[in-house]
Parts: structure tokens; sequence; C-alpha cells
């Protein structure tokens, strides 16, 4: 029992801004994990495989991220559900949720490898994809979409970890899985020259083994979060309540991808290898700013929950006032520190000096305004740890994709530019936070009245 308790973190008593940053802080190293080894990914294929394989690799990241949202999306609702039945000691409920939310991860994984295999190639064609790079990045996506079984396993298996504050071990899984994923790169790209191939097969090969290492955990957990394999299978009440919550999330997540898959397109319109070449470089570097915004969100979606569940009202606010500002600090600081050192972490990339200037571009208008993303994904995590998920996912599609489609469609037109590309992210996430804070103020007020009457 001491063991498990030191994994964990106490989410409803004691300290808050402590318990935060304990919780926090091994998500900020598994988001810095994850970022470094995308990084050496990318870097691998820019120093070993060329240009164009690197421009194949990047223009695959938009639709990518689109199919595998909905049921990334899933795994939110997972965490909100279970991190709830945690704070109200309700175990009946955590453990049906459990294996009802490790089933969906498999049938779900399954059905995106098939979609995802089949396509490919369409969604590349849709997205104007450069024709210098169209088949590398088809053979990338195939392979890719095949881990998607593991990643998702990984992923909603991680998420019952973290419900109930344990953010360490998915750290360990990660480390390992990352350190696999680098090793077996250098070898299938640099010895066995297997290009964007050998990319894609390393990462499904440390996907896997992610996926079996976390399931392995949850097999030996002693406690209500225990999976029994004999048990797995979908208790429709408990699909539902994660489909309530997640379904709206993983519809946001898609919507975004969408936008992105446009703004993709608008990239791509310029037919260069050079600037799709940085503008994937670019993006794998303002990464890193996502380190701390990720980890406070997800403490207070997760802390928001349990408190919820606990009936801990007066600490709902407390947790949103303290991720917001520890958010906006790390986003602000490290987004500055990306762009005014961006050309030399650019060169990582790639040593073409104009793919490089078309890096520094997307750094200057999206890093250094990432902060605003920050502000708005606390309201809705905070809105979403409340029990509310489909209103905050209907303003982020109408503020965040509305204003970026309504800008590239007729703005960009006029003005083709990159510069003019990029300025519909900061427009977009300035438009859409001012929204959700009224909503958010409206939905914790409405929240307290509901629970103090019952």
């Amino acid at each position: 029992m001491s063991n498990l308790r030191s994994q964990t973190v106490d989410m409803v008593n004691g300290p808050l801004l402590k318990n935060v940053w304990i919780f926090a802080v091994p998500l900020m190293l598994t988001n810095l994990l994850q970022m470094l080894f995308n990084a050496a990914d990318t870097v691998v294929v820019g120093r070993f495989a060329g240009e164009q394989a690197l421009a194949a690799v990047g223009a695959t990241g938009s639709i990518c991220f689109l199919l595998i949202s909905l049921f990334n999306g899933l795994s939110i609702g997972s965490n909100v559900l279970i991190a709830r039945y945690l704070g109200a000691n309700d175990h009946e409920k955590i453990e049906k949720s459990v294996h009802t939310s490790i089933t969906m991860a498999a049938v779900s994984g399954l059905f995106l490898a098939v979609l995802g295999f089949f396509l490919s190639k369409p969604l590349l064609n849709m997205m104007s994809t450069p024709s210098d790079i169209i088949n590398l990045s088809e053979l990338y996506m195939r392979i890719y979409f095949v881990g998607t079984f593991f990643g998702l396993i990984y992923n909603f298996g991680a998420s019952i970890l973290r419900a109930k504050g344990d953010t360490k071990r998915p750290l360990y899984f990660l480390f390992i899985s990352g350190v696999t994923n680098m090793v077996l790169n250098l070898l299938f790209v640099v010895v066995f020259k297997m290009s964007v191939a050998g990319v894609a097969f390393a990462t499904v090969i440390s996907q896997a083994l992610a996926a079996v290492l976390v399931c392995i955990t949850l097999i030996k957990e002693t406690d209500s979060t225990h999976l029994d394999l004999q048990k797995l299978g979908i208790d429709l009440s408990m699909a539902w309540n994660i489909i309530k919550i997640g379904v709206p999330a993983g519809i946001q997540g898609m919507a975004f991808s969408l936008s992105n898959v446009v703004v993709q397109s608008s990239i791509n319109s310029f037919n260069s290898s050079i600037i799709v070449a940085g503008n994937s470089a670019s993006s794998n570097v303002e990464n890193f700013v996502y380190i701390g915004m990720s980890a406070f969100t997800q403490a207070c979606i997760t802390f928001t929950s349990q408190n919820i569940g606990a009936n801990n009202l007066k600490r709902v606010k407390e947790i949103f006032k303290t991720t917001m500002l520890l958010t906006i600090i790390s986003a602000a600081s490290i987004g500055f520190i990306v762009w005014y050192f961006g050309e030399f972490f650019l060169v990582l990339y790639t040593s073409e000096a104009a793919v490089i200037e078309a890096g520094m571009i997307r750094l200057f208008w999206v890093s250094l305004f990432l902060v605003l993303n920050g502000i708005l994904d606390v309201f809705v995590a905070s809105m979403r740890g409340m029990g509310y998920s489909t209103l905050p996912t209907i303003v982020m599609i109408a503020g965040i994709c509305g204003v970026r489609l309504t800008w590239l469609w007729t703005v960009f037109p006029i003005y083709r530019s990159l510069k003019v590309i990029y300025m519909c992210f900061p427009l977009s996430w300035t438009i859409t936070s001012i929204i959700l804070g009224f909503i958010w103020i409206k939905c914790h007020r409405k929240l307290m009245k509901t629970m103090q009457e019952a």
C-alpha cells in the first residue's frame, strides 16, 4: 500500500499548489521526452534521408492527428469519469469504467488502423500534397496507422493511472518506449536506409512496447483500477458516460485538425518542399512550448474531476486559478525561448538556409502567442472536469476553426504569404479565449447552484 501511495497524488486534500506541481512535473518530463523523441524522428529523417523525406513526414502530421483525435478524446472522457469515481470512492464503478475503457481502446484502435490505411492516399490528394513527396507520405501514413491500435491502448491505460494521480509510471513507460524508438530510427534509417518507412516502423514497435507495459501495470494493480483480462467488455452505461465527455473533446480535436489540414493545404499551395519542410521543422520545435501547458491543463481536468466526485466544491475555483497561472507562466516563458533561439533549434533539423528562414516565420507568429492557446485550454479543461464538455466544444469549433477557415478563405487569397497564413493562429486564440472566459463563469455558477441544491 505504501508503494501505491508513493505513486499517486492526493487531489482532494493537502496544499493545492504543491500537489498540482507534484502531479504536473512527471507530466512535463513525459511531454519533454515525447517532444525530444518526436524531434529525434524528424532530425534523423531530415539529416539522413533528405529534404523530401522530411517534408513527406511533415505533410502527414495534420491528417494523422485528424483521424486519431476523436478516439484520443475518448481517453479524456475515461480520465474524467474514473477520477470522479475515485473522488467518490465508488469502487464498483471504477472497476467497470476501467474495463470498458480498455475495451473501447482496443476496438477503436482496430477500426482506426483499417480506416487510416485505406484513406491515406485520398486524404493526401485532397490536401494538394506536392507530387514529389506524396508517395513517401502515403507509405509513412499506412505503416503509422497500424500502430494506432497500440497507441490508443497506451493512452487509455495512462489516463487510468493519471486519474488517480499516478503520473510517474506513464513517464517511465514513455522513456523506455522513446529510447527504443530512437535506437530503431537510427538502425532502420541510417543503417538499413529505409527512409520514412524506417521511422514509421520504429514508431509502431515503440508504441506496442508502451501498450504492453501499461497493461502489465494495470494487471498488477491491487486497487479498483486492477485490470482483469477476463472481465474485458463494454458496460453500456459506462461507455455512454465516457462518450458524453470524450466525444465532444474528440470532435473538438478533429475540428482543430481539420482547420490545420486547411492550413497545411494553404502551405502546400506554394508547391514548395522547402516551405513544407520549414513548417514541419518549426512545428516540431514549437511543440516544446506545450511541455508545461498540457501538463497543467491535465492537472486541471483531473483535480477538478476528483474534487467534484468528493463534493469538494470550494476547491474547484482554486484549482482553476492555480493551473491558469502556472500555464501562463510556462507558455509565455518557453514560447519566448523557442522563438529567440529558433535558428539554433532549426539547424538541428536541416542545414538549408531557405528551410530555416521559412521555419522562423512560423515560430514568430505561433510560438510567441501560444500562451493564448494555453489560456483557452485551461478554461476548457476546467469545464470538462466539471462535467460540461459539449458547450466548450461548440465554442472552440466556432471560435478556432471558424476564424481560421474564414481567414484562410478570404484574406489569404488576397495576400498570399506565409505570414498571413500563420496570423490565423493568434487571432483565433484571442477571440475564443474571451468567449470561453464568460462561459466558464456561467458554468461554474451553475455547477455550484446545482450541487448545493442536491
